[in-house]
């Protein structure tokens, strides 16, 4: 814009205290230097210096006009510098990491529908139920179930209402039946997830009418370290699952699974996008923030209301 490079060349002027020193700054000739400065006067309909052929100083007016112009100037550059920062942030690498099930069954076609979007972006994505360290792996943002304890990561809620399901196939009910309570899953077959050597086959509930938390130990026939090796086995009707609920979402819709025990609330499985420091809440980060929000914001609604009110 030629009218914030006259602004610009002026308040320099005023630094360098010469017409040469600032044309030699901005690599220009000193005719288009002087020229700049004379078509900003012609604008404003004042005099900005007394010239003569050895010294150049502000008039009264210029000085008055330098007050104003040297904190809009630094505004303006501010701007064009964040519009520029955020036309690049649309472009680069994103590494990201996300849960075996979520990622495979969920964040993929959503990635897929980002990138759509947003041709200019690629995708770095680890699967993996080990909870990535965002501090000294390769990576610009997690999606982690849970807030984390660490209060110096940022955590930005992605779906905060969302629950765990108790789930089984058809398949398996037919020839099982539903528990009717959580306390009737100790005669059933279930599933379980392991993360390190600890095996969470203790699954808590809260009855509908407020009552106090129950927590019931289950028999696990089968378990795995990987989120997605438990729906699948859920799938082909070897057990019930304990199952975030984005996890089954797609799965409970097209009644592939079916939910359990609806007078129980379940666990809370909210989930956030973990990013180190605000420091790494970049323009792109933050696009992928939003997109995904509007996304899970789909997916929290029905999944929250399959939980009883309490």
């Amino acid at each position: 814009m030629k009218a914030l490079q006259d602004l610009d060349i002026f308040v320099r002027t005023v630094d360098n205290g010469s017409l040469s020193a600032t044309a030699r700054a901005l690599d220009l000739t000193p005719a288009a230097t002087s020229a700049a400065l004379k078509r900003l006067e012609a604008e404003l309909g004042v005099q900005l210096f007394v010239r003569s052929t050895r010294s150049l100083r502000l008039t009264q007016q210029g000085e008055l006009f330098l007050e104003q112009c040297r904190p809009a100037l630094a505004a303006l550059q501010q701007a064009g510098q964040q519009l520029a920062a955020g036309e690049q942030a649309l472009r680069g690498v994103l590494q990201l990491s996300a849960p075996s099930d979520l990622g495979r069954n969920v964040l993929l076609p959503w990635l897929h529908e980002f990138q759509e979007q947003h041709p200019e972006v690629d995708i770095r994505l680890q699967l993996s139920d080990r909870v990535a360290n965002v501090y000294s792996d390769p990576v610009d943002a997690a999606f982690r179930y849970g807030k984390p304890p660490d209060s110096g990561l940022v955590a930005l809620p992605l779906a905060p209402g969302v629950r765990r399901v108790l789930c089984a196939s058809p398949a398996y009910l037919a020839k099982h039946g539903a528990p009717a309570t959580p306390h009737e899953l100790t005669g059933h077959d279930c599933l379980c997830f392991m993360l390190g050597d600890e095996v969470h086959d203790r699954w808590r509930f809260t009855p509908g009418d407020g009552g106090p938390e129950v927590t019931v130990r289950v028999r696990s026939v089968n378990v795995s370290n990987d989120g997605d090796a438990v729906r699948r086995w859920a799938l082909l009707g070897k057990g019930i699952a304990y199952k975030a609920g984005l996890d089954v979402a797609q799965d409970l819709a097209a009644g592939r699974l079916q939910a359990l025990c609806p007078g129980w609330t379940t666990e809370p499985t909210p989930l956030f996008l973990v990013v180190p420091s605000r420091r790494q809440l970049t323009p792109l980060v933050r696009l992928l923030r939003d997109f995904m929000a509007g996304k899970t914001a789909g997916f929290a609604a029905p999944l929250h209301q399959q939980q009883p009110q309490r």
